[in-house]
């Protein structure tokens, strides 16, 4: 009952920080490898006690998904001149107000989109060359929803070719660019579904995660491109913990 009651402060505490959290880089060093790497993050700073004691952590691995009827996903983003940084941790395009993805009867706002090389989430143990985050937070809460795309390579995909042209090649460079986040989403939103965390610190257990069942082609060199720069940036599997995975067709 004491751990339970720690982990629902923390989740409170971090609440308050996650859009910034979500937005940009932390103050606290951490990383992927070594003794700022996933498994040391909570010993790393107080504030990301749950990356560690939490029990609805992400990513995870897609299996054995319940079939279900769920509301679809509608998106209207927006096209436009944007700001990418390179936050040290990835590269993220950070939006302004305006871009929603709407789920039922929710809207969420389009905060920023950000990468993971390689893929964060598993299929049925199967992982992709990269995911993209599509970090949204609701318009009547302080929940997130994160859509996930799965990059592969394939044919050019122009708004991710626009994106590797330039790409910020050091820590806290940004750059302008002129981009339609449509472009990175597949033909298809079918998806899975299921109540997660962040999968940077400080893990904060209230996101809402949507996966994209097709994954979106872009040009093995731009991938290559963004592996130059971050060729490791994906937090390990963590647990389902009896945790429904939802799918929709």
């Amino acid at each position: 009952m004491h751990r339970r009651h720690l982990i629902k402060g923390f989740v409170a505490q971090g609440a308050c920080l996650i859009c910034a959290a979500a937005a940009r880089a932390d103050g606290a060093h951490w990383g992927y490898t070594g003794q700022v790497g996933p498994e040391h993050w909570a010993d790393l700073d107080r504030k990301n006690f749950v990356c560690s004691a939490g029990t609805q952590q992400s990513p995870v691995d897609i299996t054995d998904a319940v079939k279900a009827d769920m509301p679809r996903i509608a998106i209207d983003w927006h096209k436009g001149r944007r700001k990418m940084v390179n936050n040290g941790h990835t590269i993220q395009v950070n939006m302004p107000e305006g871009s929603t993805l709407t789920r039922g009867d929710r809207t969420f706002e389009l905060i920023q989109f950000h990468f993971h090389a390689p893929s964060e989430h598993r299929i049925a143990g199967k992982s992709f060359p990269m995911e993209a985050h599509f970090v949204h937070k609701d318009t009547t809460s302080e929940n997130l929803g994160v859509l996930g795309v799965f990059l592969t390579p394939g044919a050019t995909n122009v708004s991710f070719a626009d994106l590797a042209a330039v790409f910020p090649p050091q820590p806290g460079a940004e750059m302008a660019v002129e981009i339609d986040p449509r472009g990175l989403l597949p033909a298809s939103l079918s998806y899975w579904t299921y109540e997660g965390s962040l999968t940077t610190p400080p893990c904060t257990e209230n996101v809402e995660w949507m996966l994209a069942k097709q994954p979106v082609e872009v040009d093995a060199a731009h991938i290559d491109r963004f592996a130059a720069l971050y060729p490791q940036n994906a937090r390990p599997i963590r647990s389902a913990n009896r945790r429904f995975i939802l799918g929709f067709d």
